[in-house]
């Protein structure tokens, strides 16, 4: 990640600097848009860790950390970049937690933090293609790339024996790096694809595409999409037609909301979608329960971690500043150190305080690694009875 160019990419802070008694931190999630059933709960959960951290009495002394909300619409690359140039430039946030989807994701990075030094910590961009992207050490990620993910759905549809498939794909940088990395690691495996077509979101009638694909054949739709979108349309164009019944799911397309609207008719299909087990898992669980948020919605996990390896990565950097956190993430985040799990984030810091190390393990075993981005763990789910069910970790 050319973490040696950091201090040329950030402003310097001069010694003594004074600072403001509120750290402002950008949550920019697509609050509308694709996957907005989604985005409550994965900005609650961020937002979580920033409570937890201010209720320790730990933190940076006379400093309390502000949440910022705003909309990057996951699509709209420009509004993105406007709710991106807003919290640095009227709200004068130090650090953005997000964005969430790909495109934006990449368009916040290259047109607001690069120039401005603002590290930013994705919870659920996984296209391949940000693993390559300039960014001047700024960049991080909770979640692992879907290069990954291609390989692990791939594999799924192998171990039900599933050899032939139609694959169709948001339009967007997201759906285009999942589906070409699935088509590399299904044909490496011997699978066939009859055909990989885009959808475009918010159409009315996706019967045209279903059409094609239905016409190509296979035993199964792969659908890398989003759940309240397009996605979904392609579904259910698919059910009412007849053309498919059997779907394999993305990350993009696990949401209650779409068991809420299709419930038992897409019984049998299955997915992927980054997720942790152990004991960091559970002890999310329940210190998200306790607050009131779903933590089984996806990319609650990576959410919570997100914000707490900025926080903490402040903590250590001893200062309130963009620097600091861009500095200490990848220390904080990985071992040597005291193992630190939901709920201990005041434990983390004193640890800090007294110079100790600490390695971040979190809700998702935290391990950030090449250029900044998870290793990451996947669950294997089908859906049934109208209810996701766990089948494996992969």
């Amino acid at each position: 990640m050319k973490k040696w160019l950091l201090a040329s990419a950030l402003p310097l802070v001069t010694a003594g600097a004074a600072y403001a008694d509120e750290a402002k931190i950008g949550v920019i999630l697509g609050f509308t848009g694709p996957i907005e059933s989604l985005t409550p709960s994965m900005a609650g959960s961020a937002e979580l860790a920033l409570a937890e951290i201010n209720e320790s009495g730990n933190f940076l002394e006379d400093v309390t950390l502000v949440p910022v909300r705003a909309d990057s619409t996951c699509i709209d690359s420009a509004a993105a970049t406007a709710a991106a140039e807003r919290l640095v430039t009227t709200d004068g946030v130090v650090a953005i937690m997000g964005a969430d989807c790909s495109g934006v994701t990449g368009a916040v990075l290259s047109n607001v933090a690069l120039p401005n030094g603002v590290p930013m910590i994705s919870p659920s961009a996984t296209s391949p293609a940000l693993s390559a992207a300039e960014d001047n050490g700024l960049f991080f990620r909770t979640s692992p790339s879907d290069a990954r993910q291609g390989e692990v759905l791939a594999g799924i549809l192998g171990e039900r024996g599933i050899s032939s498939v139609a694959v169709t794909y948001t339009n967007n940088d997201y759906g285009k790096g999942f589906a070409d990395a699935f088509e590399a690691a299904f044909k490496d495996a011997g699978g066939e694809i009859t055909l990989a077509s885009p959808h475009e979101d918010g159409k009315a009638d996706y019967s045209a595409e279903v059409g094609a694909l239905a016409s190509a054949g296979g035993d199964a739709l792969v659908v890398l999409g989003y759940s309240d979108q397009g996605g979904k349309g392609m579904i259910q164009a698919s059910l009412d037609t007849g053309a498919f019944d059997t779907f394999a799911l993305g990350d993009g397309m696990y949401s209650d909301a779409l068991l809420a609207d299709l419930g038992s008719d897409i019984d049998g299909s299955f997915g992927s979608v980054p997720w942790a087990e152990g004991e960091g898992a559970e002890k999310f669980k329940a210190v998200a329960e306790a607050a009131g948020v779903n933590s089984e919605s996806s990319y609650t996990r990576e959410s919570y971690d997100a914000a707490a390896l900025i926080a903490l990565a402040m903590a250590k950097g001893g200062e309130p500043s963009s620097a600091a956190v861009a500095a200490n993430i990848l220390d904080v985040a990985n071992a040597p150190g005291e193992p630190i799990l939901p709920g201990e984030l005041g434990k983390a810091l004193e640890i800090l305080k007294a110079g100790g190390e600490i390695d971040y393990v979190g809700a998702t075993n935290v391990e950030l690694i090449g250029p900044g981005e998870a290793a990451g763990t996947y669950r294997y789910y089908e859906i049934k009875d109208g209810a996701f069910e766990t089948v494996s970790f992969k």
